[in-house]
């Protein structure tokens, strides 16, 4: 009796499942529909966005990134709501509650690697620098060559790969010396207190003009700025076109070799510091007889006139 009480029970439960079943095929077509629909729709914006980015990224990886980010979003907005088609709305709630905490705890344990990634897609939308660009930041002074998505790959002049976290560049301040595509030389020398500042000032001009790179559009500029110890000091600037770091510094030679060749040939004295030597000299004697003093041998006695004793 038990027994046929128990089999009966397991095919009315077994029927259930199956008239259950039935009833749900139509709203599991449709639930399947909407995920192979949402599947297709978030293959077509991944690509259509992959082509969008091309246009205001250059990073690759970023690019990739977040297409993949929005094709897992619109996949899984198509399984929620399947789901709920199918009748299962605890479960997207327990899914997306899990989510969310999961969410959470990664963001807590990961927040300098999303600090860093959230900055490389910054910088690779933004783009403050590119590829190729000799930047100064946090200071490293080099030229970019990967923005990747935690850091940014920068050559040094002295030829060594630094790499850079993106967060450390998005939080301080980047000196782009490629972006204008021109650069501005500032030589800082001085002349001699005897000599004619006019003069001085119109044969370091002319010398400048001479230079082969130099910006023709801009004029060169002088300004005399101190009186220094030894000399009176000024700053000559003029511009050149900017491309590599061997542009500014070919042009800046050669802009020296030229004014010393101006002012050797002009009479114009670039002076050498100047120091003086304290010998205790009073006050009424001449140093060249101090000097004379001093050299005297240790036999020596009075003055220079004075007879060997």
């Amino acid at each position: 009796m038990n027994v046929a009480n128990a089999w009966d029970l397991l095919v009315r439960k077994v029927t259930g499942w199956g008239r259950d079943f039935v009833l749900l095929l139509p709203n599991l077509a449709v639930a399947v529909l909407v995920l192979v629909g949402f599947w297709l729709l978030a293959r077509l914006v991944r690509s259509l966005l992959r082509r969008f980015l091309a246009r205001v990224s250059h990073s690759l990886e970023v690019n990739k990134l977040v297409a993949q980010t929005v094709y897992v979003a619109v996949l899984a907005s198509g399984v929620f709501i399947s789901l709920g088609i199918l009748g299962l709305q605890k479960t997207v709630a327990s899914l997306l509650a899990g989510a969310g905490i999961i969410g959470l705890a990664l963001g807590f344990a990961f927040q300098d690697i999303v600090a860093n990634l959230l900055a490389g897609i910054y910088l690779s939308v933004r783009h403050p620098f590119r590829h190729g660009h000799l930047i100064k930041t946090n200071d490293y002074f080099g030229t970019v060559q990967h923005i990747r998505l935690r850091w940014t790959e920068v050559w040094t002049q002295q030829g060594q790969l630094a790499l850079i976290p993106n967060k450390q560049i998005f939080e301080n301040p980047i000196l782009n010396y490629t972006a204008i595509g021109r650069r501005r030389i500032d030589l800082t020398l001085g002349v001699s207190y005897g000599d004619d500042l006019e003069k001085a000032r119109q044969v370091a001009i002319r010398a400048v003009e001479g230079v082969s790179t130099r910006d023709k559009e801009r004029e060169v500029e002088l300004f005399y700025e101190e009186f220094a110890d030894s000399s009176i000091d000024f700053t000559l600037r003029f511009w050149v076109p900017f491309a590599k770091q061997t542009d500014y510094l070919a042009a800046r030679s050669e802009a020296i070799i030229r004014i010393k060749k101006a002012f050797d040939a002009a009479g114009i004295t670039i002076p050498f510091p100047t120091t003086t030597l304290d010998f205790a000299a009073k006050g009424g004697e001449k140093l060249s007889e101090v000097l004379a003093e001093v050299e005297r041998p240790v036999g020596w006695r009075g003055r220079r006139s004075s007879p060997l004793p």
